[in-house]
């Protein structure tokens, strides 16, 4: 009759511990959070649509100058930045083992041996004191026990909270590449760019020198105008304040030119050096033909918008995780293996056989309040995560539209300014024909001087930043990493 009631008052308990769980569990809060916008304008104002992109041009193939190939083929071997990035990737890619492994059953080998002396007078030592393990062998004390065995747990997985975070930290690998691929595109502009840099800094040099040549000239016609009492001393200051001025502009261009090399050093991972290039033909440097493509290829050409996908994928799943914890935690653990207290007895079965089965079913109860707080913060960093997707999206559309109308008013300044050149060069021997037939001032003659040096200045400007141009619209759309 005991045993009849002591079963029946179990079974209310069971049937007590699912009704309590069943209303933990029908309480679980959910929160909806909008979708991301994935839609971009049909094609860039102004442009023909046409798929045709840049962006599927190997940058080997882009870059044509082999100075600049061999630059971006060392800094991608030997950058520091890179590297870290590339020991980030492989800390991320360890974690999908660890991940994976926390939803397998974990097995464990034990093996152990103890000493134990207890009092005569308590339960164990009362029985060890009057039970013989045979009639002519006395119960041994202190007591020894020696064991041997596997134990095993395992988690249920049945909430997916543990396979979720598996395919969490899958995707958080897949975003640490994109993030490598982007730093790839950024670095192959930062080097292009460095190096049109001192390819543009090497021409202005020449050309101060030749202006120097120039206005060093223009400095002994007046200082033998003065002589022969045809210019006065004004003059003669005039032209050599402005010799001294364009002096020192060649001091500040070679400093330009050291710091812009060492950039380049720094970027390829190695101490300051000469950088081989040939500057010679830099004005007349041949750009490349730039295709945009449409939009929508961005979503898949871009290495920052697939990095923001998946760590936007990243964050959903780490919503399901944090609500997984609203839900009982169910768990086996066994094990099983010998157990004596000699030796001896080890490999005696079924006497020294152990073994044990426990399933538990755990569910929160008291600190719901955290939990509740982290699924909220989990729904909050979705949320983060859809606007850093649309504001990546946006970023690359922009990005592209500006060096899209960059390229194209560049391409009409460039052609103003070979007028300017060609007309000013001519005005400045002109204005010394001039000024030795005394038709023209001194002031003329500077002016003009200041005017061509300046012109000559700004179309190597005008030139470089086309180049760049071009370079931040293939790294724009999505090429370089590829």
């Amino acid at each position: 009759m005991n045993n009849f009631n002591t079963s029946i008052n179990i079974r209310k308990l069971y049937v007590i511990v699912i009704l309590i769980m069943v209303s933990i569990v029908s309480c679980v809060p959910t929160r909806n959070v909008r979708e991301e916008n994935k839609t971009v304008p049909e094609q860039y104002k102004n442009k023909i649509k046409d798929s045709a992109n840049t962006a599927s041009i190997q940058w080997k193939d882009f870059f044509t100058d082999l100075n600049l190939v061999s630059l971006i083929d060392t800094a991608l071997v030997n950058n520091q930045e890179l590297n870290i990035m590339l020991q980030k990737i492989e800390i991320t890619k360890n974690e999908i083992q660890v991940k994976k492994g926390e939803y397998l059953p974990f097995v464990n080998a034990f093996a152990g041996a103890e000493v134990e002396k207890v009092g005569e007078y308590t339960r164990n030592g009362a029985v060890e004191k009057h039970l013989d393990i045979k009639e002519d062998e006395e119960f041994p004390e202190p007591l020894t026990n020696f064991n041997a065995g596997l134990t095993a747990s395992w988690e249920l997985d049945v909430w997916k909270k543990l396979r979720n975070e598996k395919k969490a930290a899958v995707l958080e690998y897949l975003a640490s590449v994109e993030g490598k691929n982007f730093m790839v595109t950024q670095l192959i502009s930062e080097i292009a760019s460095a190096y049109y840099e001192l390819m543009a800094l090497d021409n202005q040099l020449a050309i101060i020198e030749q202006n120097l040549s120039i206005q060093q000239q223009a400095l002994k016609m007046v200082k033998l105008q003065k002589e022969a009492a045809r210019a006065t001393l004004l003059a003669v200051r005039r032209f050599e304040a402005e010799v001294y001025k364009n002096q020192s502009n060649k001091f500040q261009i070679q400093q330009k030119i050291t710091e812009t090399e060492n950039l380049i050093n720094f970027l390829v991972g190695r101490y300051p050096q000469t950088i081989t290039r040939n500057s010679d033909q830099f004005i007349d440097k041949e750009l490349n033909k730039m295709s945009a493509g449409i939009p929508a290829q961005l979503l898949a050409n871009r290495p920052d918008i697939k990095k923001a996908e998946y760590e936007l994928a990243v964050s959903k799943l780490n919503v399901s995780v944090a609500k997984a914890n609203f839900y009982p935690s169910i768990g086996i653990k066994a094990s099983v293996g010998l157990e004596a207290f000699k030796p001896k007895y080890l490999t005696k079965t079924p006497e020294s056989l152990l073994y044990n089965l426990v399933g538990d079913i755990v569910s929160p109860l008291i600190n719901r309040n955290a939990i509740k707080a982290e699924y909220k913060n989990a729904n909050s960093r979705q949320l983060q995560a859809v606007f850093e997707y649309e504001k990546t999206i946006l970023n690359a559309f922009i990005e592209v539209k500006n060096q899209l109308s960059n390229i194209d008013n560049l391409k009409k300044s460039y052609r103003l300014k070979e007028e300017q050149v060609q007309s000013l060069t001519e005005s400045i021997e002109l204005s010394l024909k001039l000024f030795r037939s005394a038709r023209a001032e001194y002031t003329e003659v500077l002016l003009t001087q200041r005017e061509a040096l300046d012109s000559k200045i700004e179309i190597i400007e005008t030139k470089r930043n086309q180049l760049l141009a071009n370079v931040k619209l293939y790294q724009a759309l999505g090429g370089g990493w590829n």
